[in-house]
């Protein structure tokens, strides 16, 4: 995490000085390039002193930035008496060592960044081993850099000096953390999609989308869930499930997630997966866009690249442009309701076009998923793992000789094709969405 005791200490926030460089093809705001970096930075409880940006056709190995920007910079750093350097990049274990001897001050690149947010929002157990093995992930390959000293020793058996010992040490018990926590978030995985595989109640559907889109606020406005709003990126880390009662009678479960961004990184990713289940076993995906944000359009793009590395691209999603009310251009909504004719316009906040996201939402339920009943041979093994993988399975019956078993269930209807080859009798069951 970023160490802010010294400045705590001086009565102020850690000063920063923001770092871009835009490379071909980047997707960047055109209005200000470092905006986003500047609202993580603010998240991060850091004062954004100065700026900097480049356009490089690639970047820099040594320093990313090349020898004339770094001393440019370390201008910067002197005049504004700066305390932190912070690129809007993920920066390799090499350039930061050379960027923090140039420069005098510390480095930070912008995963760090978004795992520092991480860590401070994290609330429950969960999130806390989450972040803490994100963490460790990505401190792993810049062990060595944090002894610089080991150069005076020499290497080889029975002659290792005292560094190089710690280094290995410390190798040794962060490779050890990092099994350990695995270990336990596997667990927790594994009770979620048990937990999640067994509300049969009710159809299921998880918000999903860009960090300050506005999930939070929809939550509230659909099920009085109470759930912390605030204008600060990620907000949320902690999965919560509500019961969404529709006006017309009956109800869905509803959940909130983790927001994505750009460039999430991968290791994030990875560590959320169980944080994550709620969306993966979700009958209907609400992707949430802020309309009102000019990057509109490139937030949706990496949100959909997100969850297509979580094997959710094909799921069945229904896309709701949330603060309508705040767009400053009538065309610029117009523009992407014509690029995305599905999907619904809202306002959150002032609870504005929540009767037509509702009829929509049963419209998508009925087409998503479907009540059955499953009929198969108890030694098709491979039906069987795929209904407890896929469906939500309330009762099962077995025959007078037990050779086929009758499973009761809700599954999405992309799974008949499957069922249907291996020659499983699906008979479709009243649904319960209006139940």
């Amino acid at each position: 995490m970023i160490d802010t005791s010294r400045n705590e200490a001086l009565g102020r926030r850690e000063r920063a000085i923001l770092v871009g460089v835009i490379l071909p093809g980047a997707v960047y705001n055109s209005d200000d390039p470092l905006d986003e970096i500047r609202g993580l930075v603010k998240t991060a409880g850091l004062e954004t002193v100065g700026t900097m940006l480049q356009k490089r056709p690639q970047v820099d190995v040594a320093t990313y930035i090349g020898s004339g920007k770094v001393e440019e910079l370390k201008g910067l750093v002197e005049a504004h008496e700066a305390d932190v350097a912070v690129f809007d990049s993920d920066l390799g274990p090499g350039q930061t060592r050379n960027l923090e001897k140039a420069l005098g001050v510390k480095v930070v690149d912008r995963t760090e960044i978004i795992l520092d947010i991480f860590a401070v929002h994290a609330s429950s157990h969960e999130a806390h081993l989450q972040v803490e093995l994100a963490q460790l992930e990505y401190s792993m390959p810049r062990l060595k850099r944090m002894w610089t000293h080991l150069s005076r020793y020499k290497g080889g058996v029975g002659v290792r000096g005292p560094g190089e010992k710690q280094l290995e040490e410390d190798k040794r018990l962060v490779v050890h953390r990092i099994q350990e926590l695995k270990a336990k978030l596997g667990k927790i995985q594994a009770r979620k999609e048990r937990e999640v595989a067994g509300r049969g109640d009710f159809p299921t559907v998880s918000l999903v989308g860009y960090t300050n889109a506005g999930k939070s606020t929809l939550m509230n406005a659909l099920t009085d869930a109470g759930v912390l709003v605030e204008d600060k990126l990620f907000a949320t880390l902690d999965t919560r499930t509500r019961k969404w009662r529709f006006g017309g009678g009956g109800a869905a479960l509803l959940s909130d997630t983790v927001g994505f961004i750009r460039d999430l990184p991968h290791s994030l990713v990875a560590s959320f997966k169980a944080t994550l289940e709620e969306a993966r076993q979700a009958d209907l995906l609400l992707h949430v866009v802020d309309a009102s944000n000019p990057d509109a359009e490139a937030q949706l793009q990496a949100v959909e690249a997100v969850l297509e590395e979580l094997g959710l691209k094909d799921h069945p999603t229904l896309l709701v442009l949330n603060k309508a009310d705040r767009v400053p251009d009538r065309s610029f909504l117009d523009v992407l309701r014509a690029r995305h004719r599905d999907s619904v316009c809202i306002s959150a906040a002032k609870g504005e076009g929540l009767d037509a996201l509702e009829r929509a939402v049963r419209l998508a339920l009925l087409e998503s998923a479907m009540d059955a009943e499953v009929e198969t041979s108890v030694a098709d093994g491979r039906v069987l793992a795929y209904l407890a993988q896929h469906a939500q399975i309330h009762d099962r019956a077995y025959d007078e000789d037990r050779d086929r078993v009758v499973i009761q269930c809700r599954l999405p209807r992309r799974c008949l094709d499957f069922l249907h080859e291996r020659g499983a009798l699906v008979r479709e069951r009243e649904t319960r969405v209006y139940a």
